[in-house]
C-alpha cells in the first residue's frame, strides 16, 4: 500500500503510530498513514514557533512571502490532478469535483500572493501636538490551522493563505479521514521552498486535537468542522487563551418563491444538496418552496434525483459518488428513520443500496405535515433534502431563520424588491440569489450561531491573522512634564 508521511520543521516523517486508510468506494485499506501523538504535535508547534522568531522568515519583506505563495500557486495548478485523484481515492469524492476545484484553490494562494504586501497600518490624527501615532498590523504568531476530510486543499487553503500573507507560521492538522491530499500537498509546500517550520501537516485523532489546541505557543486556532467539535476547542483554547476562528456546519435554506425560474431552481437544488455527496458545510439541505409551485417543483427535483449518476469516483461520468465513511452512512440512516418516525414522507431514496462501499442515493423528504422532524434541524452531512412548504414572504424568512445555524441561503425569485427584502431578513453569512454555491477568494464567506464565528476568504481573512500594535512617538525636545499625571 502506499505510505504518507508528517511534513515537520521541513522534513517528511513518520508519526507515533500508523493506520490504515480505507477507500470509500470498496471499503478495503489502500493506503498507510501517520498518526501524530501529543510529542508529534509538540515538536511542530515548536518548529513553527522557532521559524516565526527567528531565521529566514520573519527578515522576509512581505512582497517576498508574497513571491512565495505565488510559487505555491503555480505549483498547486501543476499538481491538480495528482492531488485531485488523492483526494478521490481516499474521501470518495468524484474525480470531476475535485479536479476543477483544485485547480480553483491555486487562485486562492495567487489572490493572497497579491496581498501579502497591503497588509497596512494607519496614521492616527491623534489629539496631542507633540505626538505622532501610527499602528502597525504585525503577525498573531503560530496558527492551529484543523480542516476535515471534505474539501480539505480548498479549505486548507483559506487558512493557509491569508496566515502566510499576513507573516505566520502554522502547524496544519488533517482530519484522521482522507488526509492523503493534504499530506502530499506538503511537497508542494517543501518544494516552494518555505524555510523550515513555517508550514508543518500532521494527520491524527483527538489526541493531537488536544495537544495542539491547548499549546502554549499556539495564538490563533483556525478550525473547520462540526459544533460538537468546537465546543471542545473553545474549552481547549482557555488554556493557552488563543483566538478562535470557526467554520462549522448548516442547516442551510434554499427558498423558492412562486416566480422563479422553476428549471433553473431545480438545478441549483441539485448543486446545493446532491453534489459532493451533499458533504458540503453550505449544503442548501432546507428547500423552502411556495405552496403554489410545490407539486411542479418537486416533481423536477424527483426526476433530477432519480437520474443522478452514481458510480466510482473516479470515473468522469459519475455525478454522486460514496460517502467518506461507514460511521456517517450510518448515521444518515438512523436520522431519517427518526424522521420517518417523526412523520416525514419519503419521495424518493434513502435505501442503503447492496454492494461494497459507502453509497447513499439522493434521498428527498417531505416534511410539510411534519415540521418538528429531525432532519428539519440536525445536519445530515449527507445527500438528503428536507422539503417544507410556505404562503407568504413573511411565511418563508420565518422558517429561514428558523434554525441554530446560521451559515448560507438561497432565495429564487424574479423580484429585485423581495430579493433585496430576503437580503437583509435573512440571518447568514451567505446569500446567493438565483445562484447557489458559488466561491471566490475574493469573497469572504462565514456564519454566526452554530455555524460559528470568522469569516474565511477576502480581505478579512487576513486580518485575521494579524495583530495591530499602536505606536507613540513623542516629537518635542522639552522635558516630559509632571510624571504623576498620565497624558
Amino acid at each position: 500500500m502506499d505510505r504518507f508521511q508528517h511534513y515537520i520543521d521541513g522534513v517528511f516523517e513518520d508519526g507515533t503510530a500508523s493506520f490504515d486508510s480505507l477507500d470509500p468506494a470498496t471499503a478495503a485499506p489502500w493506503a498507510v498513514m501517520p498518526m501524530a501523538g501529543a510529542g508529534d504535535v509538540d515538536r511542530a508547534v515548536l518548529a513553527a514557533h522557532r521559524a516565526f522568531t527567528s531565521g529566514a522568515w520573519p527578515a522576509l519583506t512581505a512582497s517576498a512571502r508574497g513571491k512565495l505563495l505565488m510559487r505555491l500557486a503555480d505549483l498547486v495548478q501543476a499538481a491538480a490532478p495528482r492531488l485531485a485523484a488523492l483526494e478521490t481515492r481516499d474521501t470518495g469524492k468524484i474525480i470531476r469535483e475535485t479536479s476543477a476545484q483544485i485547480a480553483y484553490v491555486a487562485e486562492y494562494y495567487r489572490y493572497y500572493a497579491g496581498l501579502a504586501d497591503k497588509i497596512e497600518g494607519a496614521h492616527l490624527p491623534i489629539d496631542k501636538p507633540d505626538m505622532e501615532v501610527w499602528l502597525r498590523r504585525e503577525p498573531v504568531g503560530v496558527v492551529a490551522a484543523i480542516v476535515p476530510w471534505n474539501s480539505q486543499l480548498f479549505l486548507s487553503a483559506v487558512k493557509i493563505g491569508p496566515a502566510l500573507a499576513a507573516g505566520c507560521t502554522l502547524v496544519v492538522k488533517a482530519s484522521e479521514d482522507g488526509p492523503a491530499p493534504l499530506l502530499e500537498f506538503a511537497r508542494l509546500v517543501h518544494e516552494a521552498g518555505f524555510p523550515p517550520g513555517v508550514v508543518n501537516i500532521v494527520t491524527g485523532g483527538p489526541e493531537a486535537g488536544r495537544a495542539l489546541t491547548t499549546h502554549r505557543r499556539v495564538a490563533h486556532i483556525a478550525f473547520t468542522g462540526g459544533p460538537d467539535t468546537a465546543r471542545h476547542i473553545v474549552r481547549a483554547s482557555a488554556e493557552n487563551l488563543a483566538k478562535t476562528s470557526l467554520e462549522l456546519g448548516g442547516k442551510s435554506p434554499f427558498i423558492v418563491f412562486e416566480d422563479a425560474d422553476l428549471d433553473s431552481a431545480a438545478n441549483a437544488q441539485v448543486s446545493g444538496i446532491f453534489a459532493a455527496t451533499g458533504q458540503s458545510c453550505v449544503a442548501g439541505s432546507r428547500l423552502l418552496v411556495q405552496a403554489s409551485v410545490k407539486e411542479a417543483f418537486l416533481g423536477r427535483l424527483k426526476a433530477k434525483a432519480e437520474a443522478v449518476a452514481i458510480g466510482a469516483p473516479d470515473d468522469m461520468a459519475t455525478e454522486v459518488g460514496p460517502l467518506c465513511t461507514l460511521r456517517q452512512r450510518d448515521r444518515i440512516a438512523d436520522l431519517i428513520a427518526r424522521s420517518l418516525t417523526a412523520g416525514a414522507q419519503l419521495v424518493t431514496g434513502g435505501v442503503v443500496p447492496q454492494g461494497a462501499g459507502y453509497y447513499f442515493p439522493p434521498t428527498i423528504l417531505d416534511c410539510s405535515n411534519a415540521p418538528d422532524a429531525p432532519c428539519l434541524r440536525e445536519e445530515f452531512f449527507g445527500p438528503v433534502l428536507s422539503v417544507v412548504t410556505f404562503d407568504t414572504e413573511e411565511d418563508a424568512l420565518h422558517l429561514a431563520n428558523d434554525t441554530e445555524f446560521g451559515l448560507a441561503s438561497g432565495v429564487f425569485t424574479r423580484s429585485l424588491t423581495r430579493a433585496h427584502r430576503m437580503i437583509r431578513g435573512i440571518r447568514a453569512g451567505i446569500v446567493w440569489v438565483n445562484t447557489y454555491r458559488a466561491v471566490s477568494p475574493i469573497a469572504p464567506f462565514g456564519g454566526h450561531g452554530l455555524s460559528g464565528h470568522g469569516r474565511e476568504g477576502g480581505l478579512a481573512a487576513a486580518l485575521d491573522y494579524t495583530t495591530v500594535k499602536t505606536v507613540w512617538l513623542r516629537t518635542s525636545d522639552d522635558p516630559i512634564p509632571d510624571p504623576f499625571v498620565m497624558r
